[in-house]
């Protein structure tokens, strides 16, 4: 019999096998086909559902060495898999995203054609992030992340006929292959420093040898990583890949490609380089982390395009994660994992509704869209409780992890003594208010409003596609409310791991090795979570809410919503669409600008960072030059 310990190998393996056959068998036959991918997605997600119990609740590490080639005299020589609670964590993100978007891709896709390629891409795609986030050598993360980044460049240009979507292909090879050559880099001087691939073994050495080489690597590794996270400001191909990339695709773009990213970065800072416990680390992270939650949402409240406005967010809403893991304590990590999680719920449904969007009318152009909650009441539900969740409102889950994360913030403030840290945790709250706004601007431009002539032959999609929605929604709700049991039987367990690594090393190179090379657990205090009383939030929930059906009811006529103007001429040519420079008259304004008089306000902001964002991949990849630079320079000045 089969142990459980064979399962992480079995889930990966058995996906990179659905595959190659989907590619042979299924290219001709639907039947073969559908059986295959969406089988294949639900082996894997069996497999690795069946480990929360040995891994989570027991609390055991199991590894797993290919070709039983383990350790020989203390030196790791084979390729191994270990899953500790950590990695089963998002283990557990990336197996529930694909199998989603299995599902839901079996009628949104049935109108392409070469859905045998389509297939095997995406099984490619799902058992390469699942390999990332269970392999226990950097090495072959390394290769996963190859695998994934193809797998992803050739996704984003699915739809080759679309407008743009060669370009964004083109624009995720680039700076995706930048990315993975900073990994690279990062690995070899980790290799030509400690002689040793597999990550048990690294954090061993390096928690005593730290030299100019491995801070280099360090740096490389964490731009590296942030490519791969869409972190500001390596962020730029992940707006143009989600808008023009399928919905299914965007979804797991967003659910567990940056997630891959996310953990990446955790397992190296916390567990291969002990880093979290660098002031200086801590500041690096929180600076990017907040500057990526600000210029995402900003970006946002400026889109006119359904799935474009939904990538912004998507890369604002890992500002958060990055922000939260980046404080090193556990409340914080603790905050930032929740969060993720919420992410790859609240965000996938997103996508799916957009997609949904798309499928009944053709168009995700703001301008084009309205009144669709007429027609399509029950995908207009499953987006309201996906927006509710991204902007935070009680009981959605989007809530429970932001509060978590306002606290751990400015507990690190009060701890500190640092304002730096307050200043966060006022950003977040603003960014937080702008995701609430830029979602209103989306319900009333799409949902309500007058209905235009592209949209009334519009109807709900089919079943299969609003299953994964429906399973979603009430996710979203039930993290939110249970956040407790949420916490106990995965957040904490996969906290612990993060700073308890000696189970970590000593399961996968032998019994007291942690201890013989000097390496100790970080000590932190457990996480303090405030306690929120349900009915009291879902008071606030109802006041909000009835906000909200206010400014939509009031402004439902978008459209046709008249403003006037002062007496003095505009001139200014950007906003010449909303008043035309005319005097003491009316100018109309369209739901996607819902917003306008803020963006005015803010226009010297909005005519920097939109000028930035130029579309030129030569300039995207001199930003990623220049940040990386730059990181490489900070870990040189302050962690060396």
């Amino acid at each position: 019999m089969i142990g459980y310990e064979h399962f992480p190998a079995m889930a990966v393996m058995g996906l990179f096998l659905g595959a190659f056959l989907v590619e042979i068998f299924g290219s001709k036959n639907k039947t073969v086909r559908n059986i295959l991918a969406v089988g294949a997605a639900a082996i894997a997600f069996a497999e690795i559902v069946a480990l929360i119990k040995p891994v989570m609740i027991d609390g055991q590490v199991i590894s797993y060495w290919m070709g039983s080639w383990e350790p020989v005299n203390g030196y790791a020589i084979g390729i191994g898999y270990e899953i500790d609670q950590l990695n089963l964590f998002f283990a557990l993100l990336v197996v529930s995203t694909f199998l989603f978007s299995g599902i839901y891709s079996l009628k949104y896709m049935e109108r392409d054609h070469h859905l045998g390629h389509y297939y095997t891409l995406y099984l490619m795609l799902s058992g390469s992030v699942l390999g990332l986030v269970l392999t226990g050598d950097i090495f072959n993360m390394f290769v996963m992340i190859e695998i994934m980044t193809f797998a992803c460049v050739a996704l984003a240009a699915f739809r080759s006929q679309q407008k743009g979507a060669l370009e964004a292909s083109f624009k995720y090879l680039v700076i995706g292959s930048m990315g993975s050559s900073f990994t690279l880099f990062g690995i070899t001087l980790l290799y030509a420093q400690c002689h040793t691939l597999n990550m048990a073994q690294l954090s061993s050495i390096l928690s005593t040898t730290h030299t100019p080489t491995t801070t280099l690597a360090l740096g490389m590794l964490v731009a590296g990583f942030g490519v791969k996270a869409y972190l500001v400001p390596f962020h730029t191909p992940a707006a143009d890949s989600y808008t023009v990339a399928p919905a299914s695709v965007s979804m797991m773009f967003s659910g567990m490609v940056n997630k891959a990213g996310v953990y990446g970065m955790i397992r190296l800072l916390y567990i291969i380089f002990r880093s979290m416990d660098s002031t200086a680390v801590q500041t690096l992270l929180t600076i990017i982390g907040a500057v990526t939650m600000f210029v995402g949402v900003t970006m946002a409240l400026s889109q006119h395009d359904f799935k474009r406005l939904l990538a912004f967010h998507s890369i604002s809403q890992i500002g958060y994660v990055i922000t939260a893991a980046g404080l090193g304590t556990a409340l914080g990590l603790t905050g930032g994992l929740f969060h993720a999680m919420n992410h790859t719920l609240f965000k996938g449904l997103l996508f799916l509704c957009a997609g949904a969007v798309f499928y009944a009318t053709g168009s995700t152009n703001l301008d084009e869209l309205g009144g669709l909650s007429k027609r399509m009441p029950k995908t207009t539900i499953c987006f309201l409780v996906g927006a509710f969740s991204i902007a935070g409102l009680p009981p959605f889950n989007g809530f429970a992890s932001k509060w978590m994360i306002y606290q751990a913030t400015y507990e690190k403030a009060v701890t500190t003594g640092h304002i730096g840290y307050a200043l966060v945790t006022v950003v977040a709250l603003v960014v937080s208010v702008m995701t609430l706004a830029s979602f209103i601007k989306v319900t009333q431009a799409v949902f309500f409003g007058q209905t235009p002539l592209t949209c009334r032959k519009a109807k709900e999609v089919p079943f299969a596609m609003r299953l994964p929605m429906w399973i979603m929604s009430v996710l979203c709700l039930l993290t939110g409310v249970c956040y407790e049991q949420v916490d106990k039987y995965l957040l904490t367990p996969a906290v612990k791991a993060a700073f308890g690594v000696t189970n970590y090393i000593d399961k996968m190179m032998g019994q007291g090795y942690a201890a013989a090379a000097g390496v100790s657990d970080i000590l932190v205090e457990p996480a303090k979570l405030s306690l929120w009383n349900p009915v009291l939030w879902l008071i606030l929930f109802v006041i909000v809410l009835a906000a909200t059906g206010i400014v939509i009811v009031t402004g439902k006529s978008s459209r046709g919503r008249v403003l006037e103007t002062s007496s003095q001429e505009v001139v200014d040519g950007k906003y010449a669409t909303f008043f035309g420079g005319e005097k003491s008259t009316f100018s109309q304004v369209g739901g996607s600008d819902l917003f306008w008089g803020f963006r005015k306000d803010w226009k010297g902001y909005f005519k920097v960072i939109e000028g930035l964002h130029s579309g030129v991949v030569n300039d995207y990849a001199m930003w990623v030059v220049a940040a990386t630079a730059c990181i490489v320079l900070f870990m040189f000045i302050f962690v060396l």
